[in-house]
């Protein structure tokens, strides 16, 4: 009768080494470039900044357009604003006028 011997292998002892260190790279890889990773919070607080940078050029903007409707309030049209505005609307001048004309301004959408 014969019996077979097996050496006994160091595989075994490797096993949960692995498997922690994939364990932990996996998540460790997550937490750095994921969905609600670090890289993420950082791409998140950039956008934020440039958000409050367009809220303030829009602030601006709108207090600009705030004080030129004030001028046309009923009651108190300025003469100079109301004929600023139908001249603009009918694209008319006089002869003895200069026209210098600019480029529109800048929308914000």
């Amino acid at each position: 009768m014969w019996t077979r011997q097996r050496k006994r292998r160091n595989t075994g002892r490797l096993i949960v080494p692995v498997m922690a260190s994939a364990f932990l790279g996996y998540f460790g890889y997550h937490a750095n470039n994921g969905e609600y990773g670090l890289y993420s919070k950082y791409r998140l607080e950039q956008r934020a900044h440039e958000l409050e940078a367009r809220l303030a050029e829009t602030v601006k903007r709108r207090e600009q357009l705030e004080a030129k409707t004030m001028l046309l309030h009923d009651g108190s049209i300025e003469k100079d604003m109301l004929d600023e505005q139908a001249r603009t609307a009918l694209g008319l001048a006089r002869e003895d006028e200069v026209v210098i004309l600019t480029q529109p301004e800048k929308r914000i959408n």
